[in-house]
């Protein structure tokens, strides 16, 4: 089987990381960090995408045995990154990151009223297994996100409470929205609403 790569950040593509169309189906060609709801998830210049990515040096020398610095990564994605289709193709040949569904999601958020939260002005998309907190609920522990699915979410301060944070999370069937501490210590939930 032929290895296929984002054609935006250059990972490796397998089916649990692809990203999804308009129509909810998945994209052979970026992954879900990229692309999501058929729109990139971000307006990155390459240079931008390029110093973001370089981020990663450590695991790509742990995949590959090689031992670059972010600097030398940097060089090899400077190469490589003219190769991939989002960098070679022409601005109006791509879906932007103002998608729809990111907006109507920002908008719908927004409308909640969330006492303490600041107006949300953008969403990323993130991965389950990174946003999945802990709840209380009748005395049991219960996560209520899939760890293996994709949102798009935000974290953002509460308010005038110090160390205090509001997480969000939406899809096409909910919206979550908990307060918590530091490192998602002490989470509760906010808002759960049924889109």
């Amino acid at each position: 089987m032929e290895l296929k790569f984002c054609q935006s950040c250059g990972m490796p593509l397998s089916p649990e990381v692809l990203g999804t169309n308009a129509d909810g189906s998945k994209s052979d060609e970026y992954c879900i960090y990229c692309y999501k709801d058929g729109a990139f998830t971000g307006d990155f210049t390459m240079d931008q995408m390029i110093e973001f990515c370089s981020k990663f040096v450590d695991e790509f020398n742990k995949n590959t045995g090689k031992s670059l610095t972010r600097e030398e990564y940097k060089v090899e994605l400077r190469k490589y990154f003219p190769t991939l289709k989002r960098w070679k193709s022409s601005d109006a040949e791509l879906p932007h990151a103002n998608s729809p569904m990111k907006q109507k999601y920002i908008e719908e958020v927004n409308a909640l009223g969330i006492k303490d939260m600041p107006t949300i002005d953008n969403l990323f998309v993130l991965q389950g297994s990174f946003i999945n907190q802990e709840y209380k609920i009748n005395g049991n522990s219960v996560k209520l996100l899939d760890d293996n699915a994709s949102y798009w979410g935000n974290q953002v301060e509460k308010l005038g409470a110090e160390g205090r944070c509001f997480g969000i999370a939406c899809d096409e069937h909910y919206i979550l929205v908990s307060e918590y501490g530091k490192d998602g210590a002490d989470a509760e939930i906010v808002v759960l609403k049924r889109r």
